[in-house]
């Protein structure tokens, strides 16, 4: 398993929310999960083995927002979990950032997960996975601007709303960072 660290309207609804206060500060991003956050607050996803967490940001709006995705492709239309698939998960997290506030060229994505942990040799659900979510943002013109897929190693990530800084965890390493958004200037 290779290890790479690189630099519609839905009608889904989750998670959108300014993090005010201490019992707001840190929201959790569980699979299959899609939230937001504004100006404030930590975004969390933890656990990642072989999902992929889109983490998104927009620093003109201090707009953050992560996506927990399961499974590539589009969910069943009979599903009741639809943002554990790659497209509606990707789609929603992109709503929820268009209703407060961002704009699709202001964007910017970084990916966290797809760790073959239980170490199958046959496994393809990881690759699946990458394939599927990076040509879903291909196909939006959204670039990742780094990520850290693959590996055997369950993976963490940490976004902080207020300065776009995403940072990363390994099994039981300390956390690194994987991104900062660049300071922005009003001109």
């Amino acid at each position: 398993m290779r290890m790479n660290v690189i630099g519609k309207p839905s009608t889904l609804k989750q998670d959108i929310r300014p993090c005010e206060g201490a019992a707001q500060k840190i929201l959790d991003v569980n699979t299959g999960e899609v939230k937001a956050a504004v100006e404030k607050g930590i975004l969390r996803s933890v656990g990642i083995g072989s999902c992929v967490v889109v983490a998104a940001y927009n620093l003109r709006e201090k707009i953050g927002g992560m996506a927990h995705i399961m499974l590539p492709g589009v969910a069943p239309q009979q599903s009741l979990e639809k943002t554990k698939y790659a497209f509606d998960g990707i789609e929603q997290l992109l709503n929820q950032m268009f209703e407060t506030g961002a704009g699709t060229d202001e964007i910017e994505v970084c990916l966290v997960g797809a760790g073959n942990v239980l170490k199958k040799e046959d496994d393809t659900i990881c690759e699946a996975n990458i394939e599927s979510v990076t040509q879903i943002l291909k196909g939006k013109n959204i670039s990742v601007m780094a990520s850290v897929l693959g590996g055997t190693k369950r993976k963490s990530v940490f976004m902080d709303v207020e300065d776009g800084s995403i940072s990363y965890a390994e099994g039981d390493e300390k956390e690194k960072a994987l991104w900062q958004a660049p300071q922005y200037q009003l001109v």
